[in-house]
């Protein structure tokens, strides 16, 4: 599996990439996987506010429906119009074209209660 050493992680299985006060989100290779084929993604409109640890959207496969937890606080400033009608983005490049919403943050702070690449790697093989 794929997990970019330049990304941060979610207990959850997302993960985000950061650039100034933005963060780009998405599912991980690990949890596309565990899903299976996706058919179905919700995502946050534009504008909306999101909180740490808050639900904001959900993504349903052939096998399960799972929840998107926010890894961080912020605004949501672009979503990927793309995936919504192209849900199997995310199974064949969760990284590049399946990332799903980018929210400018309101505390930069809480990037460093994410996981890195390899704290992350440690947390899915104990599962």
């Amino acid at each position: 599996m794929n997990h970019p050493d330049d990304l941060r992680y979610t207990k959850t299985h997302e993960w985000v990439r950061i650039d100034g006060d933005t963060a780009t989100i998405g599912i991980t290779d690990y949890a596309q996987e565990e899903l299976g084929d996706i058919v179905f993604l919700e995502l946050p409109e534009v504008g909306r506010s999101l909180q740490q640890e808050q639900i904001f959207g959900a993504v349903e496969s052939v096998k399960a429906a799972s929840d998107l937890i926010s890894p961080v606080t912020g605004e949501v400033v672009e979503m990927n119009e793309e995936l919504p009608d192209s849900p199997e983005e995310i199974n064949q490049d969760p990284y590049v074209r399946g990332w799903m919403i980018i929210v400018r943050m309101e505390d930069l702070s809480e990037v460093d209660e994410l996981l890195s690449a390899e704290q992350y790697e440690e947390l899915i093989r104990a599962l």
